[in-house]
């Protein structure tokens, strides 16, 4: 426990009492010198108490936890953007392409903008155009319910309006302190030797973009490994899975077949009733309630349940929400190593009095 600058302070009057045979008054100047060292005393508990903390990874801040992840192979997860379909459509239909370019920014109502990934264009004849986009700015800011972006910076030439027809997830925040020591601690109790699941799936998550690993012993057999791996959106590019199999291929066990897949999506949908809580209007609720839900689906729920606790702890957690009722899930989703639960049709009402 640290001592107080008060107690430091105490501590050395009645030293220098003994030694001295008198005891300084408060006012003068030698208890003002007295006090001033105690000052310096007190920061050097509180330096040493600090510099404790960070030599451990249960108490560690920051980069110093950082260093402890390194000496694991342990690396901070990055932060990720959202990424969904952005749609734009006419009124009617016209007789040339109107061309949506790649780069195209539109906004929500609050200024999260997300911008188009490809070249895109409304056919002749059709009414819209779905574009893959990604949010400009990496962070849980970017997910997003249903129909939320809804402003076009600049509308492309003809176009008329956008939309988002799917939720946007998969934005996620710098890995913090909390999430980043669990991993660590973990790497202590689930010891990789090399052939185990913990070492396969720490392998796995060194690679930038993997948000989630899970490594299954003898899924075909005696000698069979499967090792499956999520990116924060979900489902990883093939380009990745490659190369974290040719990494795992080169330090897999000897004679040990070893694949590295994608796992199968289970969307989960949702449907619940919100009662708005007060000051709040039921518009609000359900926005709030569509982007929390489309921020806690994402690569990271790979292996993992999904449970009807954890989906009310979600909504009850809003501001902007008093009370909750869930038709669907039914149940709970149980966790296998090989699904992602991804987030489905998503339904809000009003909450009935």
């Amino acid at each position: 426990m640290l001592k107080t600058l008060e107690e430091i302070y105490q501590e050395m009057l009645d030293i220098f009492a003994r030694q001295s045979g008198y005891r300084p008054h408060a006012a003068c100047d030698l208890a003002a010198r007295l006090y001033a060292a105690a000052a310096q005393v007190q920061a050097l508990y509180v330096q040493i108490a600090w510099t404790l903390d960070q030599s451990f990874p249960q108490t560690a801040q920051g980069e110093f936890l950082d260093y402890h992840g390194e000496t694991r192979n342990i690396t901070r997860v990055a932060a990720t953007a959202a990424e969904g379909i952005l749609r734009f459509s006419v009124d009617q239909a016209v007789s040339q392409p109107l061309n949506v370019p790649a780069g195209t920014v539109c906004m929500t109502a609050t200024g999260v903008r997300y911008e188009t990934l490809e070249d895109g264009a409304i056919a002749p004849g059709e009414l819209w155009v779905d574009i893959a986009a990604r949010a400009v700015e990496a962070g849980e800011s970017g997910n997003a319910g249903t129909d939320r972006v809804v402003v076009m910076a600049v509308a492309p030439a003809g176009v008329a309006r956008c939309t988002n027809p799917k939720p946007f997830t998969g934005g996620a925040d710098r890995e913090d302190d909390e999430a980043l020591r669990a991993r660590i601690l973990d790497s202590y109790r689930r010891l990789p030797n090399g052939a185990n699941a913990a070492y396969y799936e720490q392998e796995a998550m060194g690679f930038a973009g993997v948000a989630a690993a899970k490594a299954v012993g003898r899924p075909r057999g005696i000698g069979t490994v499967d090792v499956y791996i999520a990116a924060a959106s979900g489902l990883p590019e093939e380009a990745l899975r490659q190369a974290v199999e040719e990494t795992l291929q080169k330090s897999r066990e000897i004679a040990v077949d070893l694949r590295v897949l994608a796992p199968t999506l289970y969307p989960v949908a949702v449907t619940a009733a919100v009662a708005a809580a007060e000051g709040y209007t039921f518009a609000q609720a359900k926005a709030d309630a569509e982007d929390a839900l489309a921020g806690f689906f994402g690569g990271h729920l790979l292996g993992e349940a999904v449970t009807l606790a954890g989906l009310g702890h979600l909504l009850y957690s809003l501001d902007s929400v008093a009370n909750y009722r869930f038709t669907a899930p039914a149940a709970d989703v149980a966790a296998l190593p090989s699904r992602l639960p991804s987030l489905g049709t998503v339904t809000i009402t009003e909450m009935g009095g």
